[in-house]
């Protein structure tokens, strides 16, 4: 497997692990409607959250999160809408992003941003 898709799985485990410590109910992982994808698909009480996942080795161009593009914004907002009315969902949602960054002693250190973006805003 490549270096950098071992370390975007890599960091989708810590963020799950990340998730569960703060609380959070995992419903789905790596969840798929035809070319649309979700990391992470949980829930925090009752709001059902939409989980990008955003992991490097470094943050020489950036941080982790910077990375979530209005593109990206969109195609999770169009797998949201399908998951949604796949699973009849009908209460409050948002969309959150986990920022995973190796730390310089090799670990990997999880951040949770919360209302990450708001699509179509």
């Amino acid at each position: 497997m490549a270096k950098h898709l071992e370390t975007g799985r890599h960091g989708e485990e810590i963020a799950v692990e990340h998730l569960r410590q703060a609380g959070f109910v995992i419903l789905e992982t790596n969840w798929r409607h035809r070319r649309l994808e979700v990391d992470i698909i949980a829930r925090e009480g009752d709001i059902l959250v939409f989980v990008e996942v955003k992991t490097r080795s470094y943050d020489y161009f950036g941080k982790p999160e910077e990375f979530v593009s209005a593109a990206k914004e969109r195609r999770l907002a169009s797998a949201a809408a399908a998951y949604m009315e796949q699973t009849g969902h009908e209460w409050a949602m948002r969309f959150d992003v986990v920022s995973v960054l190796k730390q310089k002693d090799g670990n990997f250190k999880a951040e949770l941003i919360r209302d990450a973006f708001f699509p179509g805003i």
